[in-house]
């Protein structure tokens, strides 16, 4: 992941280089917008223990997942706009990690995280690529998590009973890095970073509670229509 995120933003970097060349109408003052891609969302996760009773250094990892996004947006002016991004939710397979790395898939977890953000756009609305940078909030809403019988062992031990979880769900910051590139006066193509700090907490059924700093990346690769 840190190798295509350093080759996306060095993609982002070359695309600003480029971003005074004219060529075709983009966002401007009074303008919708709308755009369908697809976004990777990799967690960078730094986990608390499992609290007691739990193996030493009970700790947890999540898969990054990848779905369908849309983004709607409207522009105030020349360079200032807002986006809302939307989409179905992510799933996200949690595994073992440090004490317990060898115990494999504990449960997934489906999260779904509309964001709003308010972004600068650099550039005139002439400009062939306008890059941007955008500040806003997610909000995390966490449904369907299952818990595997690797979780039941390690939160249950000698119980049949399988282990049950919730995920708290929270509100966090984000930032984004982007440029679009105008195909013509009404198509664009837009590729677009996020970084999300967002912390939450797991509620087992057995009691024991873990905290964990998700704070996640994101990738997405667009097509979007001006109105």
């Amino acid at each position: 992941m840190k190798v295509r995120l350093h080759s996306a933003v060095q993609v982002l970097l070359a695309m600003a280089a480029l971003g005074a060349a004219a060529g075709a109408s983009a966002q401007s003052a009074g303008q919708w917008t709308a755009k369908v891609g697809i976004n990777t969302i990799t967690p960078k996760v730094e986990s608390g223990n499992i609290t007691a009773p739990a193996l030493p250094n009970s700790k947890a990892d999540i898969d990054p997942d990848t779905k369908p996004i849309f983004v709607i947006g409207y522009s105030f002016t020349d360079n200032i706009a807002a986006e809302v991004n939307l989409g179905l939710p992510y799933r996200h397979n949690i595994n073992g990690a440090d004490g317990i790395a060898g115990t494999g898939k504990l449960g997934s977890v489906e999260v779904l995280p509309p964001t709003a953000f308010v972004q600068y756009r650099f550039f005139t609305p002439e400009s062939k690529f306008r890059p941007y940078v955008g500040v806003g909030v997610t909000y995390a809403y966490f449904q369907k998590a299952r818990g595997s019988g690797q979780m039941t062992a390690l939160t249950n031990i000698g119980s049949s009973i399988p282990t049950t979880f919730k995920v708290k769900n929270k509100v966090g910051g984000a930032i984004e890095l982007g440029t679009a590139y105008n195909i013509n006066e009404k198509w664009y193509v837009d590729l677009t970073l996020i970084k999300t700090f967002l912390k939450t907490k797991v509620t087992f059924s057995t009691g024991q509670t873990q905290d964990i700093r998700l704070d996640p990346q994101a990738i997405s690769l667009g097509v979007g229509y001006k109105f």
